[in-house]
């Protein structure tokens, strides 16, 4: 018997883990749940919605770049800055300079795009210092693989250098 009700358990414990993914897919329009805007989680914006904010005339996002040189000079989103590495001292210190005279209110987003969403040292120390510093209009572009793939290879516009 203890067999059987530890089996019932497990397929509960299955059951509500679908269930509550089923409903976050439901309210994030069928996205990742990473995209979702659980507390304390990144907010993030994916590639067409940044392309669109881009466009616009109106909320145009002051665009951050927090990874390495060295790939922002073979390829960055046309008009983003660099920062440089926010996984180092020296990134996190530039970023703080940047942002010294901005109201705390400006659209933000930060990218990397270095390497796997997954593993990327750089996106969750930059935003966590706009956090940190009371910006409350910050998204991170969601890049699951890296920039080339998921920015470049779909045709949206790059810059190349310095």
């Amino acid at each position: 018997m203890k067999r059987f009700n530890l089996h019932i358990y497990h397929v509960g414990v299955l059951l509500a883990a679908f269930l509550f993914v089923s409903i976050l897919a439901a309210q994030t329009g069928g996205q990742s749940p990473a995209v979702s805007d659980v507390p304390g989680a990144l907010k993030l914006i994916q590639p067409q919605a940044l392309m669109k904010a881009l466009q616009s005339g109106s909320e145009r996002p002051l665009v951050l770049y927090v990874g390495p040189h060295i790939l922002y000079s073979q390829a960055h989103i046309r008009n983003a800055e660099f920062i440089g590495p926010a996984s180092g001292p020296e990134g996190i210190e530039k970023l703080r300079k940047r942002i010294t005279a901005l109201p705390r209110n400006s659209f933000i987003v930060l990218y990397c795009g270095c390497c796997p969403w997954d593993h990327c040292p750089n996106i969750r120390p930059a935003y966590k210092e706009l956090q940190k510093s009371g910006f409350t209009a910050v998204k991170v572009l969601f890049l699951a693989e890296n920039l080339g793939t998921d920015w470049v290879n779909k045709g949206y516009p790059v810059e190349k250098g310095p």
